[in-house]
């Protein structure tokens, strides 16, 4: 039986939400009080009793992903059928940080590559995204992140990413335009060739 051709995975503590470092929580909590403190916020609401802890441990598990390493890690397995086609994964929920004001975006990505000699399980397509979106992100970063971590690091002959958020700092602040979608979309190699780029949007609209 052939192994697997690249490095093991993750951990399960390294996508453990509920795992911590106690020390940052302490000073996150710290200064997420004093804006409640400055905000003139009645500290003695039992409303707000361990409100700073438990925004400390938001904080935490939303940026996830800065604790995670430099680079998502998944296993990967030769392709050994010579499959040349592409392999997609669509409509894949996640819930992201806008690092323009810290507030939630969040959608559905569309995900597809076309191997080269190696192909992944099809839960890594997931895992992939949830690293780059547990941070302070930009849609438009964490598009090109994905793709490019498909070509670089699968060698794939090309790989197509869409996705497709609603941001909560356009919603609720600013212009306030509830519902608006934004959608970014990166490719890279045979996804240029406008027959295989169709087949992807295609199966979009199906």
């Amino acid at each position: 039986m052939t192994e697997p051709a690249t490095t093991e995975p993750l951990s399960k503590a390294d996508f453990d939400p509920t795992r911590v470092d106690p020390a940052q929580l302490t000073e996150i909590a710290k200064h997420i009080r004093a804006i409640i403190e400055i905000l003139g916020l009645d500290t003695s609401d039992p409303n707000l009793a361990r409100t700073d802890e438990r925004v400390a441990e938001m904080y935490l598990e939303m940026f996830n992903g800065l604790r995670s390493g430099a680079e998502p890690r998944v296993t990967t397995f030769p392709n050994e059928e010579g499959y040349e086609h592409m392999i997609m994964e669509r409509d894949i929920p996640f819930y992201s940080m806008c690092s323009h004001h810290f507030v939630p975006f969040y959608g559905h990505a569309h995900i597809a590559y076309v191997p080269g000699d190696k192909i992944i399980g099809l839960s890594k397509f997931s895992r992939i995204l949830e690293f780059y979106a547990k941070r302070p992100q930009l849609q438009e970063r964490m598009t090109e992140q994905v793709v490019d971590y498909l070509v670089d690091k699968l060698d794939a002959q090309g790989a197509m990413v869409v996705i497709e958020a609603r941001h909560l700092c356009v919603e609720m602040r600013g212009v306030k335009k509830s519902g608006a979608l934004t959608v970014t979309s990166a490719i890279r190699g045979l996804f240029h060739n406008r027959p295989l780029r169709e087949e992807f949007l295609d199966l979009l609209r199906r």
